[in-house]
Protein backbone atom coordinates (compact mmCIF):
# COMPACT_ATOMS: atom_id res chain seq x y z
CA UNK A 1 0.00 0.00 0.00
CA UNK A 2 1.27 3.47 -0.86
CA UNK A 3 1.98 5.87 2.02
CA UNK A 4 -0.79 8.52 2.24
CA UNK A 5 0.32 10.38 5.38
CA UNK A 6 3.61 11.46 6.90
CA UNK A 7 3.91 12.19 10.61
CA UNK A 8 6.74 14.30 12.02
CA UNK A 9 9.02 11.26 12.30
CA UNK A 10 8.67 10.36 8.61
CA UNK A 11 8.96 14.02 7.58
CA UNK A 12 12.33 14.23 9.35
CA UNK A 13 13.44 10.99 7.69
CA UNK A 14 12.72 12.50 4.26
CA UNK A 15 13.81 16.16 4.48
CA UNK A 16 16.79 17.50 6.46
CA UNK A 17 15.04 20.55 7.97
CA UNK A 18 15.03 20.87 11.76
CA UNK A 19 14.01 23.50 14.31
CA UNK A 20 13.71 26.37 13.77
CA UNK A 21 13.24 25.82 10.04
CA UNK A 22 11.07 22.70 9.93
CA UNK A 23 7.79 24.40 9.04
CA UNK A 24 5.31 21.53 8.69
CA UNK A 25 3.86 19.25 11.35
CA UNK A 26 2.17 16.62 9.20
CA UNK A 27 1.47 15.77 5.55
CA UNK A 28 -1.83 14.12 4.66
CA UNK A 29 -3.75 13.14 1.55
CA UNK A 30 -0.53 12.17 -0.22
CA UNK A 31 -1.18 11.01 -3.77
CA UNK A 32 2.22 9.81 -4.96
CA UNK A 33 3.54 11.91 -7.83
CA UNK A 34 0.42 14.10 -7.82
CA UNK A 35 -0.48 16.08 -4.69
CA UNK A 36 -0.42 16.40 -0.91
CA UNK A 37 -1.66 18.59 1.93
CA UNK A 38 0.68 19.84 4.64
CA UNK A 39 -0.49 20.95 8.06
CA UNK A 40 1.27 23.68 10.05
CA UNK A 41 0.05 24.58 13.53
CA UNK A 42 1.15 28.19 13.91
CA UNK A 43 2.26 28.89 17.48
CA UNK A 44 3.38 32.07 19.22
CA UNK A 45 6.65 30.52 20.46
CA UNK A 46 8.15 30.34 16.94
CA UNK A 47 11.34 32.43 16.71
CA UNK A 48 10.27 34.64 13.80
CA UNK A 49 7.44 36.16 15.85
CA UNK A 50 9.94 37.90 18.14
CA UNK A 51 10.72 40.35 15.36
CA UNK A 52 7.89 39.94 12.84
CA UNK A 53 6.32 42.00 14.33
CA UNK A 54 6.60 42.85 18.05
CA UNK A 55 3.06 43.30 19.33
CA UNK A 56 1.53 42.14 16.03
CA UNK A 57 2.90 38.65 15.23
CA UNK A 58 2.46 37.68 11.56
CA UNK A 59 4.00 34.61 9.91
CA UNK A 60 6.43 35.87 7.25
CA UNK A 61 5.27 35.21 3.70
CA UNK A 62 8.55 33.57 2.75
CA UNK A 63 8.07 30.98 5.49
CA UNK A 64 4.58 30.20 4.16
CA UNK A 65 6.09 29.53 0.71
CA UNK A 66 8.87 27.47 2.31
CA UNK A 67 6.22 25.40 4.15
CA UNK A 68 4.55 24.71 0.78
CA UNK A 69 7.92 23.61 -0.61
CA UNK A 70 8.57 21.33 2.37
CA UNK A 71 5.15 19.74 1.82
CA UNK A 72 6.03 19.17 -1.83
CA UNK A 73 9.43 17.71 -0.89
CA UNK A 74 7.80 15.21 1.48
CA UNK A 75 5.34 14.18 -1.24
CA UNK A 76 8.24 13.66 -3.67
CA UNK A 77 10.16 11.79 -0.97
CA UNK A 78 7.21 9.44 -0.44
CA UNK A 79 6.80 9.04 -4.21
CA UNK A 80 10.47 8.11 -4.66
CA UNK A 81 10.85 6.13 -1.39
CA UNK A 82 13.49 8.56 -0.08
CA UNK A 83 13.15 8.03 3.69
CA UNK A 84 16.62 7.82 5.29
CA UNK A 85 18.33 8.57 1.95
CA UNK A 86 19.55 12.16 2.48
CA UNK A 87 17.31 13.89 -0.07
CA UNK A 88 18.07 17.59 -0.56
CA UNK A 89 15.69 19.86 -2.47
CA UNK A 90 16.55 23.32 -3.82
CA UNK A 91 14.33 26.11 -5.12
CA UNK A 92 14.92 26.95 -8.76
CA UNK A 93 12.06 29.43 -9.23
CA UNK A 94 9.05 30.95 -7.46
CA UNK A 95 6.43 32.46 -9.74
CA UNK A 96 3.05 34.14 -9.38
CA UNK A 97 3.40 34.45 -5.62
CA UNK A 98 0.53 36.30 -3.95
CA UNK A 99 -0.41 36.85 -0.33
CA UNK A 100 -4.08 37.18 0.55
CA UNK A 101 -4.40 37.23 4.35
CA UNK A 102 -2.30 37.35 7.50
CA UNK A 103 -1.32 34.10 9.19
CA UNK A 104 -1.08 34.53 12.96
CA UNK A 105 -0.45 32.40 16.05
CA UNK A 106 -3.34 30.04 16.67
CA UNK A 107 -4.03 29.49 12.96
CA UNK A 108 -3.87 26.07 11.36
CA UNK A 109 -2.26 26.52 7.97
CA UNK A 110 -3.28 24.05 5.24
CA UNK A 111 -0.69 23.77 2.47
CA UNK A 112 -2.01 22.20 -0.73
CA UNK A 113 0.49 21.31 -3.45
CA UNK A 114 -0.04 19.75 -6.85
CA UNK A 115 2.60 18.52 -9.28
CA UNK A 116 2.44 20.30 -12.62
CA UNK A 117 5.64 18.69 -13.97
CA UNK A 118 7.77 15.86 -12.65
CA UNK A 119 7.79 12.13 -12.11
CA UNK A 120 9.60 9.57 -10.00
CA UNK A 121 13.29 9.68 -10.85
CA UNK A 122 13.18 13.20 -12.30
CA UNK A 123 15.52 15.84 -10.88
CA UNK A 124 13.34 18.88 -11.70
CA UNK A 125 9.74 19.15 -10.51
CA UNK A 126 7.24 21.99 -10.80
CA UNK A 127 4.37 22.59 -8.37
CA UNK A 128 1.34 24.77 -7.85
CA UNK A 129 0.71 25.52 -4.19
CA UNK A 130 -1.77 27.31 -2.00
CA UNK A 131 -1.97 28.01 1.71
CA UNK A 132 -5.25 28.55 3.54
CA UNK A 133 -6.64 29.11 7.02
CA UNK A 134 -10.22 28.06 7.75
CA UNK A 135 -10.84 27.72 4.00
CA UNK A 136 -9.64 31.28 3.30
CA UNK A 137 -6.72 31.68 0.87
CA UNK A 138 -3.60 33.01 2.62
CA UNK A 139 -1.03 32.61 -0.16
CA UNK A 140 -0.45 30.99 -3.52
CA UNK A 141 2.55 30.37 -5.75
CA UNK A 142 4.02 28.19 -8.44
CA UNK A 143 7.50 26.93 -7.76
CA UNK A 144 10.17 24.77 -9.35
CA UNK A 145 12.57 22.62 -7.36
CA UNK A 146 15.57 20.45 -8.08
CA UNK A 147 15.93 17.15 -6.27
CA UNK A 148 19.55 16.50 -5.32
CA UNK A 149 19.34 12.72 -5.46
CA UNK A 150 21.90 10.83 -3.40
CA UNK A 151 24.45 8.86 -5.39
Amino acid sequence: MTQTTADIDLIQRIIPHRYPFLLIDKVVDIKAGESARGIKNVTFNEPHFQGHFPGAPIMPGVTIIEAMAQTAAVMVGVTMDMADKDLLVYFMAIDGCKFRRKVVPGDVLHLDVQVTRGKAGAKVWKFKGSASVDGEMAAEAEFTAMMDLPK
